[in-house]
């Protein structure tokens, strides 16, 4: 029998915008999905989610937790544990409606399907690469994701490690698996670092990864690769001046892309500051340019057919379900931004989300649910990861 939690929800104000924000975990570490994926269940009022409350230990967020998977029934706050795997769980995906979750535990990609319990291990690792995060075909017949060459590059937190794993790695891989164990094979080898594998939500033989590293020394960010051709081409080519990232899909089937300008590596650290480039502040732009930060939208041919200004970069976006409404992580705050006009309005949704920036677990990632009426959030304010739930 599944082993199962009463519920944790307490509810707060936020002093500053009144909203009702509710806090839905309070044991452990409890993180959601990355940012390119989706918690939420698009069927049922329900999120999907790790945790190590099932561990028998209490860890730090930078000392490695032991996470295995869970369910939490949003209405009653009840938390199913689904996984129990001794290794632990990272990296995971799902359908929308929950039924396939796909995770890496240990140098093996399995795949749990939660209407008949029933877990198939559909690749294993045997040779010296590292697993990336996994994403489903919206055809639920494979999954692909990045393995990239083992190099002696220690990886931690406040992105230790960013930048060696970018000049050390030149051997990456996008490798396909049948969700049915049937056949693996490799679909795309590259002389870089690569990450953020995504299949476009709406076409299955089309997909996206990046050239990971930081933004500012990474010439061609966002690739797109046809599956049928097996060819990559790439997605808003850059020139010198662009440092691009934390692109995903979004419902419609487009991608979503941030540009920050010279100077920008990607990150925040816990000290609110950059990892790799020095030269300007987080949100800053490099002295001497007039480069304004940007956040684009193109289409499966990598053509941008949107682009709008930003007064300053949030940490992360997430789009509304219609793509008209964008939630970020600023340093501090929760912040909503319209982008239905021609201008992006901000606002701030909530003040002082809390979170230290020290390690992945705890960046707030803001996403935004199927139906587009809640956004979930993470902070480890307090010393653990918590998951918040806010209302737009």
């Amino acid at each position: 029998m599944a082993r199962t939690w009463p519920s944790e929800i307490t509810i707060n104000t936020d002093n500053a915008t009144g909203r009702a924000i509710r806090k839905l975990t309070a044991i452990g570490n409890n993180v959601h999905l990355y940012f390119t994926e989706n918690s939420f269940d698009a069927s049922e009022p329900a999120i999907i989610f790790l945790s190590d409350r099932a561990s028998g230990e209490d860890r730090a967020p930078h000392e490695d937790p032991c996470y295995n998977v869970f369910c939490m029934d949003l209405i009653s706050g009840e938390i199913t544990q689904l996984t129990d795997e001794p290794d632990g769980v990272v990296h995971v995906t799902k359908t929308p409606d929950s039924q396939i979750i796909v995770y890496i535990t240990g140098q093996r990609v399995r795949a749990l399907d939660t209407a008949t319990g029933i877990t198939t291990t559909i690749y294993e690792e045997t040779g010296a690469f590292s697993l990336g995060a996994p994403s489903i075909a919206p055809n639920r017949r494979y999954v692909a994701f990045c393995r990239n060459e083992q190099v002696d590059v220690p990886r931690g937190p406040d992105y230790s490690g960013f930048k060696e794993s970018f000049y050390r790695i030149k051997d990456g891989r996008v490798t396909i698996a049948y969700l049915d164990g049937s056949r693996t094979f490799d679909v795309w080898r590259d002389t870089h670092w690569l990450g953020h594998f995504q299949f476009c939500p709406i076409d299955s033989t089309i997909g996206s990864f990046c050239h990971e590293g930081p933004w500012h020394l990474v010439t061609q960010r966002i690739w797109l690769l046809d599956f049928v051709a097996r060819e990559a081409f790439p997605c808003f080519r850059q020139a010198e001046e662009d440092s691009v990232g934390h692109e995903f899909w979004t419902q419609g089937g487009l991608i979503f892309f941030d540009n920050r300008g010279p100077g920008h590596d990607g990150t925040i650290t816990s000290r609110r500051t950059q990892a790799v480039a020095v030269d300007v502040t987080v949100k800053g732009i490099l002295p001497g340019t007039s480069f304004r930060p940007f956040i684009g939208l193109a289409d499966r041919s990598g053509r941008v057919i949107r682009r709008i200004d930003m007064p300053y970069s949030m940490n992360h976006y997430h789009a509304s379900p219609d793509a008209t409404l964008l939630v970020g992580d600023d340093v501090d705050d929760l912040v909503l931004i319209d982008i239905s006009g021609e201008e992006a309005r901000l606002h701030v949704l909530v003040h002082n989300h809390g979170t230290s920036w020290y390690t992945q677990s705890s960046h707030c990632h803001p996403t935004w649910s199927w139906d587009g009426k809640h956004i979930l959030y993470a902070s480890d304010q307090g010393g653990r990861v918590n998951l918040y739930l806010v209302d737009p």
